[in-house]
C-alpha cells in the first residue's frame, strides 16, 4: 500500500460539509482512522484490488469497519435465504462458524453473480454445497426472521465493540 489516496472517481464527496467519503458512504474524517490517508478505509494487511471487496472474516477490521462488515452479511444472507432457500436461524450471527459460512457464500455468489466468474461447472459446485451448508445452519434457535431479529443483531454488534455509522444504531429502539 502506497499511502496514496484513491483516484477522484472511486470516492464520492460529501454534498454540505465536502468530507471525503469511501464507497460505502462513511466520512473518512473519523479519528479511527488516525495514522492512514483519511480516505483509505482499509487496514494495512488489506488484499489490492476491488474497493467493495471485503475480508470473510470482521476480526481484523477497525470498529465502523466491523459495523459495515456485518451489515453488509445481514443485506445478503437476508438475500441468500430467500434465493436459496436456506435454513438461517436466529442468532446465527453468535455462532462464528455460521458467520463464516455465510460470509464465504456471500463472496461466492456475490462473484458469480457480478460476472467475475464465469464458471457453470463452478456454479453447479456452488449449488451443491448448499447441502453441506444447510447442515451448519440447522444448529440454533428458532428460524431467522430479519424484522424481528434486527435488534438483537444490532445489539450483539454494539457488544463486538463495532461502531456504528453516525445517526444509526438500534433499529427500533429509540437509538
Amino acid at each position: 500500500m502506497t499511502g496514496e489516496p484513491p483516484p477522484d472517481d472511486e470516492w464520492a464527496e460529501s454534498g454540505d460539509d465536502d468530507l471525503p467519503l469511501g464507497p460505502d458512504g462513511i466520512p473518512r474524517d473519523d479519528p479511527q482512522f488516525a495514522g492512514r490517508h483519511p480516505e483509505d478505509p482499509r487496514p494495512d494487511d488489506w488484499p489490492e484490488g476491488d474497493p467493495q471487496r471485503w475480508p470473510l472474516d470482521w476480526r481484523g477490521l477497525y470498529p465502523r469497519e466491523r459495523w459495515i462488515w456485518f451489515e453488509r452479511l445481514w443485506g445478503d444472507v437476508c438475500t441468500l435465504r430467500q434465493r436459496y432457500r436456506l435454513p438461517v436461524r436466529s442468532r446465527w450471527w453468535e455462532d462464528s462458524v455460521q458467520v463464516e459460512a455465510l460470509a464465504a457464500l456471500s463472496a461466492w455468489t456475490a462473484r458469480y453473480d457480478s460476472g467475475e466468474w464465469d464458471d457453470p461447472p463452478g456454479k453447479l459446485s456452488l449449488l451443491f454445497e448448499l447441502e453441506r451448508l444447510e447442515s451448519l445452519l440447522r444448529d440454533g434457535h428458532e428460524p431467522f426472521h430479519p424484522d424481528r431479529d434486527r435488534v438483537a443483531f444490532d445489539m450483539h454488534l454494539l457488544e463486538l465493540g463495532c461502531q456504528p455509522p453516525p445517526g444509526e444504531g438500534l433499529r427500533d429502539a429509540g437509538w
